[in-house]
């Protein structure tokens, strides 16, 4: 597999969510992590997210929020698309099956990498 730099550790543990080829890297729960970039919902870049309190991956667009350790949604889509009667039983279900994919962090020398 081809390794991908991505950041100073120091970037990413200050709370940014940066992009490395088809993964969005960031910090949660002590942990650095990597997941797929692009929302189940309507495919928003995830590198462009936040980490909320809870550690998961919120998207920037309509803020689902996704649990980093499993790449499972967790929360679907809010504002208007919260009021769409099953939309985000169903996005849930979705990653219960297809969860956001999971890449391998490696921290040399204060580098993020990941493959």
């Amino acid at each position: 597999m081809r390794e991908i730099p991505v950041a100073p550790e120091a970037v990413i543990k200050a709370g940014a969510v940066v992009a490395a080829g088809p993964y969005a890297v960031g910090y949660s729960n002590g942990q650095v992590f990597t997941v797929s970039r692009l929302c189940r919902h309507l495919g928003a870049d995830l590198a462009g997210g936040t980490i909320d309190s809870e550690g998961c991956l919120v998207c920037p667009w309509h803020h689902s929020a996704y649990d980093v350790a499993t790449g499972r949604m967790v929360q679907g889509p809010q504002a208007a698309f919260a009021r769409i009667p099953g939309l985000g039983t169903t996005l849930k279900a979705l990653t219960r099956v297809i969860p956001l994919r999971r890449g391998r962090v490696t921290i040399r020398n204060a580098q993020v990498y990941v493959n």
